[in-house]
């Protein structure tokens, strides 16, 4: 038989990587730091992904592989225990011809053996041990004594695996056992009437324009006059927002954008937030109730919409590098496909700043305070692998008009928020340099189409 010709490169499993962005418009991530500085970072940087990959790394990432014509039967997943408990190991057995003796092996790492049943004396060696050997002349009671054995964690985690060993001769088989302490559920009581006041807050920075924030204020008022509205504000004198259902917190002077959100979204008692800028207005578009749907029949976490007809969507997917430098990552507009039952909706990763969101997976993401002036695509980025995105066409909000404004007080806070809106050279870098740091990447690449 011929060899076959690969006609297309796809990487294996655990093969050794090393990705690359020479393709797209890469980010100057490490161009930001002072060069001196260079070797004692990446030797931190090391460090930390070092223990993020020892504390984060399952054992399940080890290819098993099945030999053929097995005389050994074994689960091939579905067995878990909680930590420091026992379970009886269903579906062992052995099918084998005719022999003098026969002996299999079961052996793991974190755990031990023990039977829940009685055993003639001289069949089980290693009861309470990492290793138990059963030794017969008899295969049916081989299998009859592998139908009540258990297995019991020792050691208390609340998510990892233990691999079993099973073998018989020179047969050798593997599967897993999950040692999982299962997540405590947080429910969210929506009231008698479902009310959708009781499912969702809005959430709102501000920062010096109130002029803004209270016509954004009356707008949801309109539609919604019984939602509840969190406002973080970093003004540098606060002015107090009065009015039924608003919660107003003040944080230091400029704190940040970030910051902001992070605060707004600790106050959420509801199981949605829904975020919004300042300066956006609620519209006959504005259906609130159209999102929770998205989210209370689909696994998505977050769902944007739309800002003026524009989505602002983006597809970041991941590459794997070495351990030396770190890993890839791409960002191109646009979305995967559509989400399923929801025609006007798609898959995407990045959504624009007008989003519902399941409050529980905002609050275990996080925004990073350090970003405080311009951020947005690096929360869905520390968000990649934990948040399930999607957008949405059929719901849109309103941006409020520039308006050139006459009264000289309204000129001035205008003039002093231009200096704070836009980060500057220095804030630039350090939000490149954060990114290639915290996230574990050597290159980000963009692409504009």
């Amino acid at each position: 038989m011929m060899p076959l010709r690969k006609i297309q490169e796809i990487p294996r499993i655990n093969e050794k990587n090393n990705c690359s962005c020479n393709i797209g418009a890469p980010l100057p991530l490490t161009k930001t730091y002072d060069q001196k500085d260079m070797l004692a970072i990446e030797k931190r940087r090391k460090i930390q992904f070092e223990q993020h990959r020892k504390r984060n790394e399952s054992p399940l990432k080890n290819i098993i592989i099945a030999q053929p014509n097995s005389p050994l039967s074994y689960p091939i997943h579905g067995v878990e225990v909680m930590p420091l408990q026992s379970i009886v190991i269903p579906g062992l057995s052995v099918f084998a011809i005719e022999r003098e003796e026969y002996m299999v092996k079961l052996t793991v790492t974190q755990g031990v053996f023990n039977t829940i049943a009685e055993v003639p004396q001289g069949v089980l060696k290693g009861l309470g041990d990492k290793e138990l050997t059963i030794t017969s002349p008899h295969l049916e009671l081989i299998n009859a004594v592998l139908k009540y054995i258990t297995y019991t964690s020792k050691k208390y985690h609340i998510d990892t695996v233990d691999i079993v060993s099973f073998q018989f001769e020179e047969h050798v088989a593997e599967f897993p056992i999950i040692i999982r302490q299962p997540p405590m559920p947080r429910l969210f009581d929506p009231g008698p009437d479902n009310d959708i006041s009781s499912l969702v807050t809005i959430t709102t920075k501000t920062f010096l324009r109130y002029h803004k924030l209270r016509i954004l204020i009356d707008s949801i008022r309109r539609f919604y006059p019984n939602m509840m509205i969190i406002i973080a504000d970093d003004s540098e004198v606060p002015e107090k927002i009065e009015g039924p259902h608003i919660e107003q917190y003040i944080m230091p002077f400029a704190k940040g954008w970030f910051a902001g959100r992070n605060l707004a979204a600790s106050q959420v008692t509801t199981k949605y937030l829904l975020w919004v800028d300042e300066d956006f207005l609620f519209t006959k578009d504005t259906k609130v109730e159209k999102l929770v749907e998205v989210l209370e029949n689909t696994n998505l976490d977050v769902v944007g919409a739309s800002v003026n007809g524009n989505q602002f969507q983006f597809k970041l997917w991941y590459e794997k590098g070495n351990d030396d430098d770190g890993d890839c990552l791409f960002s191109k507009p646009g979305s995967f496909h559509a989400l399923d039952g929801f025609p006007n909706c798609h898959l995407t990763s990045v959504v624009v700043n007008f989003f519902l969101a399941k409050t529980s997976k905002i609050l275990s993401v996080g925004f990073d305070p350090r970003l405080a002036r311009v951020a947005h695509p690096e929360f869905f980025i520390d968000g990649l692998g934990s948040l399930l995105v999607g957008s949405c066409t059929d719901v849109r909000i309103g941006h409020q008009k520039k308006v050139k404004q006459t009264q000289e007080s309204l000129k001035n806070v205008e003039r002093r928020y231009a200096t704070f809106r836009h980060a500057n050279k220095r804030q630039f870098k350090s939000r490149l340099a954060l990114v290639h740091f915290k996230n574990w990447l050597k290159c980000y690449a963009q692409y504009k189409h």
